[in-house]
């Protein structure tokens, strides 16, 4: 028996019938007939086998248009192929050549697009090639022959037509069935014979069955093959499959065809070739078989391939699932986050899909869905399709009225999803009473999958999936990996509604416990700012405080507490509470630090524990500057726990840093805290801020110090624009952490608006201290004060005289609205307050000096202190 041709017309080898096995040396194919054409029409490629087929050598070709290779009266067929080819990738047809003798040849052609290297895209031309030696007749048809190859059993086996010797032919013989006589076929009306089962059983088989000779050239394929590369067997008869379909994987399989050829045996591999590329996840697991002749040599090579669908559609619905971890869900925007579940999902799982939303409560909590028997209202905020224009579609923004028992709303009372196709009774009666329903199916949709949206027990809203292009209906898998990624982009929608509830629960703490208007004093002019985060983390616990003390002195305070959230703002309440407090018994800037120091570590111990959690709920790490301005002496004490030290900019314009030791930040424990002071001249600036403003992602510190001095620099006639200065010049952005900036100008007050008087220990300078004051109170035009005063002085000296030791000082401080009156001795020891009995003789001084005076109080020094009362100048 002869063996197979290696290529359509060869001859076989006489060495074909010595008996035994034997591997052949690999065969040279020979040249397919390509060609490349450009975007303009004009051939940019010719190759040796184009050279073959049509006579002309590349230098008559190449950078001419490939319109003169049509035959003269083709132009208009050959227009109609361009019009035809236009928008696609592929492209196959027959076409009437002119050869370059004048013949007219109509041939088989196959193109592929192919991106070029230059701006314009080509056409890759494929044609089989016959083996006739150059000079004779060349491949293709004559016009006015047939076209078409025998049918099967016209020749026989030594007198086969070219492209007609395959296996799939020779089956109907005895030499390759191996049994039976040729022509034992049945009459039509009887049991076929084997030749024809075999035609009928490669013809039909679900599998992809092709046949490539010994040039790996294609000579049969099945109906399996055609239909998934969309081309007929006449169409890809004599081509090598990188030709029919280019792409690495035909590469590697005419690779591994090549080795069954040699000898190798049979060759597995996990891909396919589809019309449009394939690769390793494509479905397919191909298998390469060597066809032997009775001699055991390999004569061709069996293609094989199947699909392996529901893993592959198992290993889809995974990666899929696994790419939705990192695509839903990327921001702090609940739309957004539904428009991310609409996109992944369309075109991989759904043709069409849509997220509602139900509309959150204005007071705050989780929305609830109606029952089913009542009508459901959502908010559409997300739609994708696979087509530009989806008219079926209400617009994202919209409001959707889903009627009572519809399938959503039956969905979303059960809690979980189903499946509907076009003929549902439900989705029927739905497309009744819904015109938005009616438009759906009326666009094709045939497959409906409703999925509600929950997350923590609470339903969110429903995400609708729909398929009109892909035949195939849902099936419960889908309705799984819809569940699923449904599910994951419920939980981010709320923990981003939750995080903005705690958000703007925080902000309103945050609010309450900073100042919500500045004391009247008239030491500074003051204006402030808070800027809360604009990262997820949340606001802060930064803050700020101004604080009226006696004698007409200010205390400003800028602290910023570790963490965020609402913990982290009740701490800064209570911080600033204490402050308020020990600022209240007139402690000096260091002790007040310590005595707050030994707060927060009290604060932390009653939370239980040293976790990070428990520290910053207590507090430790807070930093904390205090600063206390007196008018008079035009002095600033000053001193901070971990915080930024304050700038300060004299009236000539000159910036500096006040050199306040760094204290360790509160919480520590153990460590000292020093006091820094310094005089400020009438005029200057004083700027307070937290560590935000200097945190800046786009500027390193010193730039940063660099642009808020120069913005402290500038003159301006008010100081908030000072702070909005200073803070478009650090900020280009919503910063990441609070920001608390405070800025103060000192005033002072002169020796007109003080008088101070030494006393002696002696009872007798009662009264000349009165004499004094209402002097005093006459100069300044407040006799309408005098009264008062004078009981306030005759209390205050006659008390540091019983019990204090000299020296003995009176002071009177009159600011704009204030009197206040200070008697200073050398002893530590307060006086207090006492409910004097029926026949005591003292103890109603200092409840008499309580009652006229607006507030009293007692303050410390190094040595002696200082009892004071202050009465308000304003009418009643």
């Amino acid at each position: 028996m002869e063996r197979l041709p290696t290529h359509p017309g060869e001859r076989p080898h006489e060495s074909d019938a010595s008996p035994g096995p034997a591997r052949a040396a690999p065969p040279t194919p020979p040249p397919t007939a390509t060609a490349a054409v450009d975007a303009r029409g004009i051939v940019t490629e010719w190759s040796e086998g184009a050279r073959q087929l049509l006579g002309y050598p590349p230098s008559e070709i190449v950078g001419q248009p490939a319109a003169r290779l049509l035959a003269d009266d083709a132009g208009t067929a050959g227009a109609a192929a361009l019009r035809d080819a236009a928008g696609r990738e592929r492209w196959s047809g027959t076409v009437a050549l002119r050869h370059r003798d004048g013949r007219r040849l109509r041939q088989e052609l196959l193109a592929h697009r192919r991106d070029a290297d230059g701006p314009v895209a080509e056409w890759l031309v494929a044609s089989a090639v016959t083996g006739t030696p150059e000079g004779q007749t060349p491949a293709g048809t004559p016009e006015g022959e047939a076209a078409g190859r025998p049918a099967p059993g016209s020749e026989t086996s030594g007198s086969r037509a070219p492209g007609s010797g395959t296996p799939g032919n020779e089956a109907s013989g005895n030499e390759a069935s191996g049994s039976g006589t040729p022509g034992s076929e049945a009459p039509e009306s009887g049991t076929p014979g084997s030749g024809r089962l075999g035609e009928w059983a490669f013809r039909q088989s679900p599998c992809v069955l092709a046949v490539f000779d010994a040039d790996l050239r294609l000579v049969r394929a099945n109906a399996g093959m055609e239909q998934v590369l969309s081309r007929t067997e006449d169409q890809m008869r004599g081509l090598r499959l990188p030709e029919i379909v280019p792409h690495p994987v035909s590469d590697e399989t005419e690779a591994k065809m090549r080795r069954v050829l040699e000898g190798g045996g049979p060759q597995h591999l996990r891909a396919g070739a589809g019309p449009a590329g394939t690769g390793a996840d494509d479905g397919w697991s191909t298998s390469l078989i060597p066809l032997k002749d009775p001699a055991g040599r390999v004569r061709a090579v069996c293609l094989t391939a199947h699909q392996r669908l529901q893993e592959h559609l198992a290993r889809q619905r995974m990666l899929l699932l696994s790419e939705a971890s990192a695509r839903i869900g990327t921001t702090a925007d609940s739309g957004r986050t539904a428009q991310e579940l609409a996109d992944i999902a369309v075109p991989r799982l759904a043709d069409f899909a849509a997220v509602d939303l139900l509309d959150a409560p204005r007071h705050g909590g989780e929305p609830s869905p109606a029952a089913p028997a009542s009508a459901l209202a959502t908010t559409r905020t997300a739609v994708r399709s696979v087509l530009d224009d989806v008219p079926a579609a209400a617009a994202a923004g919209t409001k959707t009225l889903y009627p009572a028992l519809s399938p959503v709303a039956r969905c979303l009372a059960q809690g979980h999803g189903a499946l509907y196709d076009a003929a549902d009774p439900g989705l029927l009666r739905w497309a009744r009473q819904d015109p938005g329903a009616a438009r759906l199916l009326g666009s094709g949709t045939h497959s409906v999958m409703v999925v509600p949206m929950r997350a923590h027990g609470a339903t969110l809203g429903v995400a609708l999936f729909g398929r009109h292009r892909r035949a195939e209906p849902f099936e419960a898998d889908d309705l799984w990996l819809a569940e699923e990624l449904t599910a994951k982009a419920a939980v981010s929608i709320h923990t981003t509604r939750r995080d903005s509830r705690e958000h703007t629960s925080t902000m309103t703490l945050q609010r309450s416990l900073l100042p919500q208007t500045l004391p009247e004093q008239g030491a500074l002019d003051i204006a402030t700012r808070y800027l809360p985060a604009g990262t997820r983390a949340g606001v802060g616990g930064d803050w700020f405080d101004v604080i009226p003390l006696s004698g007409a002195r200010v205390a400003l305070v800028v602290g910023d507490v570790v963490g965020h959230g609402i913990r982290a703002s009740a701490t800064m309440g209570r911080l600033r509470t204490a402050v308020r407090t020990l600022a209240d018994v007139d402690l000096p800037p260091d002790e007040l630090l310590t005595h707050l120091d030994d707060l927060v570590l009290h604060l932390s111990a009653d939370e239980g524990g040293t976790d990070g959690a428990a520290e910053s709920a207590g507090g430790i790490g807070t930093t904390c500057l205090y600063a206390v301005y007196d008018p008079v002496s035009r002095r600033c004490a000053l001193a901070r726990a971990g915080h930024p030290p304050p700038a300060a900019v004299t009236p000539d314009g000159a910036v500096r840093f006040l050199d306040v030791p760094a204290g360790p930040p509160l919480g520590l424990g153990g460590l000292p805290f020093e006091t820094f002071e310094t005089e400020l001249p009438e005029g200057s600036l004083l700027a307070l801020y937290t560590d935000g403003l200097l945190a800046a992602r786009d500027h390193d510190i010193d730039e940063a110090l660099d642009k808020m001095f120069a913005a402290l620099a500038r003159p301006a006639k008010t100081l908030d624009t000072v702070c909005d200065r200073v803070l478009t010049a650090m900020l280009t952005h919503r910063p990441d952490d609070d920001i608390a900036l405070l800025v103060a100008r000192t005033r002072a007050l002169h020796a007109d608006r003080v008088a101070a008087w030494d006393l002696a220990s002696d009872p007798a300078v009662v009264a000349r201290a009165r004499k004094h004051a209402t002097e005093q109170l006459t100069a300044w035009g407040l006799d309408d004060a005098a009264f008062i005063t004078e009981l306030t002085v005759s209390e205050l000296v006659t008390n540091a005289i019983r019990y204090g030791r000299p020296p003995i000082q009176l002071r009177l401080i009159h600011e704009d609205s204030t009197l206040t009156c200070e008697v200073f001795d050398s002893s530590s020891t307060a006086p207090h307050m006492r409910r004097a009995r029926t026949f005591d003789e003292g103890g109603r001084g200092l409840l008499l000096v309580g009652q006229l005076a607006r507030r009293w109080g007692t303050r410390h020094a190094l040595t002696g202190k200082t009892v004071w009362a202050e009465q308000s100048l304003s009418p009643g």
